[in-house]
């Protein structure tokens, strides 16, 4: 009531009263358990804190609910003028959901890549042999080797020495692993969309060769013993950096996340999607 004797209305709500006694028991309840793997007092003087906070906590709600006022603050509201045209979100934008990374390489251009950097793995293999051994039969006979189970058989000169037969198996062997390992990174791309030099020409030579030192002893101590572990990692950073190189020049695609599953997978669905009809026929 104002000082003319008029009644002044005030706009309140009534709402539960805080109160900290559930706070309160919580802690005694957790005294109670400490006091399992501490002292016996603890769990005493736990449960006497429990009881006092389940007490105070009864008495804000039995018999009656304690409340409190709270005054209402009136707002107005504005609302916003109509607009004739459409705003169309970008990707990611106030929250906008999306899948990253938009654009990635073609699986394609791994397995090109890996042909490419195959061929580039070749020509310091050959380096290797005429430089280390003074034979570019060297590398080759010691792949078909590998790829034969023969590596123990043969001898140093055997090495040296020209083999059709293992031309032609270290060809397929090198070949068909280049090609796997390029398809291998090509799918892996999207994990490094922006940097494939760095996938193929860092990271995963040095994974490729720490599993082959790793394994390698067992599955041919043989091969290891003539394996020459500086020329093999070189060899493998120049497959990875020209892979890269080679994938980093290809286009990259959409990932066409925001089509359908049926658009994607190149299915005719007529009815599924929204078709715009303007009154013509096609033939």
């Amino acid at each position: 009531m104002n000082s003319n004797g008029q009644e002044t209305i005030v706009n309140v709500i009534q709402v539960p009263a805080s109160t900290g006694w559930p706070l309160v028991g919580a802690f005694g309840f957790t005294l109670v358990f400490a006091g399992l793997l501490t002292h016996v007092m603890v769990s005493t003087l736990g449960a006497v804190t429990l009881c006092m906070g389940l007490v105070g906590w009864f008495r804000q709600v039995l018999p009656h609910e304690v409340h409190e006022a709270a005054a209402v603050e009136k707002e107005e509201l504005v609302r916003p003028a109509p607009s004739p045209n459409v705003r169309h979100l970008e990707v990611g934008e106030l929250g906008h959901r999306a899948r990253l990374p938009l654009e990635i390489y073609p699986y394609s251009a791994g397995l090109r890549g890996g042909l490419v950097g195959g061929a580039a793995m070749a020509v310091l293999a050959i380096l290797y042999g005429l430089i280390g051994h003074k034979s570019i039969w060297y590398p080759v006979n010691l792949l078909a080797a590998a790829g034969s189970a023969r590596s123990s058989a043969m001898s140093y000169d055997q090495l040296l020495a020209f083999d059709g037969t293992g031309l032609v198996l270290a060809t397929i062997i090198h070949a068909v692993g280049s090609a796997l390992v390029g398809l291998l990174y090509g799918v892996t791309s999207p994990i490094f969309p922006r940097r494939p030099i760095l996938l193929g020409g860092i990271l995963a030579p040095l994974f490729w060769s720490g599993i082959l030192y790793a394994g390698l002893e067992v599955i041919n101590p043989t091969l290891q013993a003539r394996i020459d572990w500086k020329w093999f990692m070189a060899s493998q950073f120049a497959f990875g950096l020209v892979a890269g190189f080679v994938v980093a020049r290809h286009e990259r695609i959409s990932t066409m996340q925001h089509l359908s599953f049926a658009v994607r997978a190149g299915i005719e669905s007529p009815g599924i999607g929204e078709e715009k009809n303007d009154g013509r026929l096609d033939k």
